[in-house]
């Protein structure tokens, strides 16, 4: 195979999903004669995808299994990369009723990605999301929204193209602004009717951003909406792809210029103003902080560590 270019190792994100370690070796997509050298490589490593789910084993300790190959050689499949070397494509096995009988040489069982998190290591956390995203996204395109005629995968997977008006559709990723907002020595944090009741735990605001609005107008629009308080200083921290479904979380840190909470009932569930110590005994007080995968929690964390915005900056 030809050289690729490399990436830093150490430009690893800190967060969960944000795995650098992959080379999307993007220039490969086009080249058909290469793409197909690589997949029909010994080499080459296959992440099954079957109904939003992604192929796991469990013993000794949780880790995706990448060594599994199709049964079908012409399965459709996505090129997501170079990981160390090694091209890795994702196939979806979501017709069949038995996917593991679709795949030779595969042992472990198709999970929810969002449940395993806390044990999969980092960087197949971010494989496999990448692929999760991907291949999601294409089972939404099969048709096209400009005249309705089938879509075929081009460009190793990256792009649907309609088969009828002939326009190219790409991948889509929904931005939605994260934010920490501060008031002296204390967060406000809310509780979405999203959230599960039985979990109890309060969040960082978030939501998406509309057309034509700047992210930190965003910030200030949704902090306002949903709680009724006005933001001033916005400071960007950093991003984390959330593929459940299909997010990119946009993570701020927000300076509250007012402090009454006004609820938008509709969207939330409750709010309020917590300081360091009501954090750090939140277990005594009853409730939880968001799960340990997520750029909310790690937001709150910092803050929680007295970290600065400079301190925080996750890119």
């Amino acid at each position: 195979m030809p050289d690729t270019p490399m990436r830093d190792a150490n430009a690893a994100s800190a967060l969960l999903y944000s795995s650098a370690s992959l080379d999307r070796a993007g220039h490969y997509r086009t080249d058909t004669v290469w793409i197909a050298a690589a997949r029909a490589g010994e080499d080459a490593l296959f992440i099954p995808y079957w109904r939003g789910r992604m192929l796991v084993a469990l013993e000794p300790s949780p880790r995706a299994v990448l060594s599994a190959r199709p049964r079908d050689a012409a399965m459709p499949a996505v090129f997501l990369g170079l990981e160390s070397g090694r091209p890795v494509f994702a196939i979806d096995l979501s017709a069949d009723e038995a996917p593991l009988e679709a795949l030779i040489g595969a042992a472990g069982e198709f999970l929810d990605l969002r449940g395993l998190t806390a044990t999969l290591p980092a960087a197949q956390a971010g494989l496999l999301a990448t692929a999760k995203a991907l291949l999601y996204w294409q089972s939404r395109t099969r048709f096209c929204s400009v005249c309705g005629a089938a879509c075929r995968p081009e460009r190793a997977g990256h792009t649907m193209q309609c088969s009828g008006c002939g326009t190219e559709h790409f991948p889509r990723t929904d931005p939605a602004v994260i934010m920490l907002v501060t008031r002296g020595d204390r967060v406000l944090l809310g509780q979405s009717h999203k959230f599960p009741v039985e979990r109890n735990f309060f969040s960082t605001l978030a939501g998406f951003v509309e057309p034509g609005e700047s992210l930190e107008d965003a910030v200030r629009r949704e902090t306002f909406e949903e709680v009724g308080v006005t933001i001033g200083a916005v400071t960007y921290i950093g991003s984390q792809p959330w593929p459940f479904p299909a997010s990119l979380m946009l993570g701020y840190r927000a300076e509250a210029l007012s402090e009454t909470i006004t609820l938008d009932t509709e969207e939330m569930r409750a709010a309020a103003w917590f300081t360091r110590d009501d954090l750090a005994n939140r277990r005594q007080a009853g409730f939880n902080l968001p799960p340990k995968d997520s750029i909310a929690r790690r937001l709150i964390e910092d803050w929680m560590a007295g970290a600065t915005e400079s301190d925080m900056r996750l890119s």
